[in-house]
């Protein structure tokens, strides 16, 4: 297979891997850029360990809160400079709001709004702004409260990061520090318990692997990925994290301390897709 300068950039943006490391990595895997990512790691080459991509996709990511519920959309043009103009501010603002009753693209794009469905709205905004523009996905959550953040904010309720985060509880500002540090840290699940079990299974495949290439017997590399696991949990669940305010205590730690449940979470980011 033909390994091509755009394959070696990806590859290289996702890992932070040299050149001609990248290079190898998609000759050994025949241009498969996770089998790629997996390799470097098991090389010790990698930075990279989260299971995420990105596109050159720009645009807004808008949040809205009602009554125990909450909707995060992603609203996607090709240019920063269109997605910073106030008429595409207005479309999502729009799509924001209606996100709460439609939790689908599909569903979402049909809803009217104003004697218009917003399918109709959104090809209004591309024929008079002049690029394309798209929804990219739309999610909800509910709980007894529903904590917001969003980071990069061009108004309220809009910008380049948007993070709902659902407790029990009584109403109390760690919900909103508590979704500030999940847009800073990237948790990839809630608890281990809800960690898919694939990506358990892949980073297993990668400790192991990197374990054997060091020559350890089979049963101490064994040991190793089992610790490798409990590391890697500890890192990407979002109760097991260190909090970002106060380092001394995971989330769950602060969490209990003001009696408050995570009950889930929710965060997008402009141009990045989950795999």
């Amino acid at each position: 297979m033909t390994i091509t300068a755009i394959m070696v950039k990806e590859l290289r943006q996702r890992t932070g891997a040299g050149i001609m490391d990248a290079k190898n990595a998609l000759k050994e895997n025949d241009g498969d850029i996770e089998a790629s990512i997996d390799w470097l790691r098991s090389k010790g080459m990698a930075k990279a360990a989260k299971k995420s991509s990105r596109d050159t996709a720009e645009g807004l990511v808008g949040v809205y809160v009602q009554n125990g519920k909450g909707a995060v959309v992603e609203v996607n043009s090709e240019t920063d400079f269109v997605a910073k103009n106030v008429e595409f501010r207005k479309l999502v603002n729009l799509i924001r709001k209606e996100a709460l009753a439609n939790g689908t693209v599909e569903g979402l794009l049909n809803a009217e709004v104003d004697g218009k469905t917003i399918r109709e709205s959104i090809t209004e905004k591309i024929s008079s702004l002049g690029e394309n523009i798209t929804l990219g996905r739309v999610g909800s959550i509910e709980g007894t409260n529903i904590a917001s953040y969003v980071h990069t904010s061009l108004e309220e309720g809009m910008g380049k990061i948007g993070v709902l985060v659902a407790y029990d509880g009584q109403e109390s500002e760690l919900g909103k520090q508590i979704a500030m540090h999940v847009a800073a840290s990237r948790p990839l699940a809630l608890s281990a318990d809800e960690m898919p079990q694939e990506t358990i299974e892949r980073e297993k495949q990668v400790l192991t692997q990197k374990a054997l290439d060091t020559g350890k017997p089979e049963s101490i590399a064994a040991k190793i990925v089992e610790g490798g696991i409990r590391k890697f949990l500890s890192e990407e669940t979002l109760v097991n994290q260190k909090f970002v305010i106060n380092p001394e205590f995971t989330v769950q730690q602060v969490a209990e301390k003001e009696n408050l449940t995570i009950k889930g979470f929710l965060r997008y980011q402009v141009g990045e897709t989950k795999s």
